[in-house]
């Protein structure tokens, strides 16, 4: 495959997907070149990788030896940390942000959001906190990284540096979903009280546009409920909460 072509990772991915389709989701996933091999013990652990080595072996697929890692109880997979009951985020990609300075210009804004936004889902009311800077982005806004803003980049850089420990699903025990409006924000957490404490499974949050901000007390409440299902949708279908 050619390197520098726009359609090369669509491309790839349904390479991947062709080659290893009966074992997708039962014993792997994948994204793009990241392979993940699981399973529920040590012994079926060393099947599942046998089985997934002897596909790349049949398809003339190669391997990176040195950027594997076996029989390992947590790793780094798409910028996250995860473990078998919990997810956290990557702490050397968060301490980078955390040291970057006051920003100067539209594009730091921008790079600093997309960075901090991948995180989003660890951070409650990331959207509300971050206005003032998202509030930069807006056509013929002139560039003044005034006192709120400061405080919205500071403030983002602490949560990111306190981020919290999302737990795994437990598919036998009931849901729980919280959801918050504000005047130019809403917001939901989905998580389980897997003991007697609540545990955050994700966050979700966004501005409100101008004409919702109008909305009374009841329509922002079902707009975030609306909002929250089609966040957590692909969790909450046909359970209970």
């Amino acid at each position: 495959m050619p390197f520098g072509l726009c359609n090369d990772p669509g491309t790839f991915q349904r390479c991947m997907m062709a080659i290893f389709h009966d074992m997708i989701e039962k014993i792997m996933e994948f994204f793009m070149d990241e392979f993940l091999v699981f399973g529920d013990s040590f012994s079926s652990c060393l099947s599942h990788l046998d089985a997934m080595i002897q596909r790349c072996k049949d398809t003339n697929l190669v391997l990176n030896w040195e950027k594997c890692h076996f029989m390992a109880k947590e790793g780094i997979v798409l910028g996250h940390k995860i473990y078998k009951n919990r997810l956290e985020v990557d702490r050397a990609k968060v301490d980078v942000i955390a040291k970057l300075p006051h920003l100067t210009t539209v594009k730091g804004v921008e790079s600093f959001l997309g960075h901090a936004g991948f995180y989003q889902r660890f951070i409650q009311d990331f959207s509300k906190i971050a206005r003032p800077m998202t509030h930069l982005l807006k056509k013929e806004t002139p560039f003044v990284f005034s006192k709120d803003c400061i405080d919205a980049f500071e403030t983002l850089k602490k949560k990111l540096t306190e981020a919290s420990i999302l737990v795994v699903p437990d598919w036998n025990l009931p849901f729980e979903l919280m959801c918050d409006a504000s005047d130019f924000a809403i917001g939901a957490i989905l998580g389980q009280r897997k003991t007697k404490h609540f545990q955050p499974i994700q966050y979700a949050s966004k501005t409100v546009i101008k004409a919702q901000i109008h909305y009374t007390t009841m329509e922002k409440e079902m707009l975030v409920v609306v909002y929250a299902w089609k966040s957590f949708g692909h969790i909450l279908s046909y359970l209970k909460v």
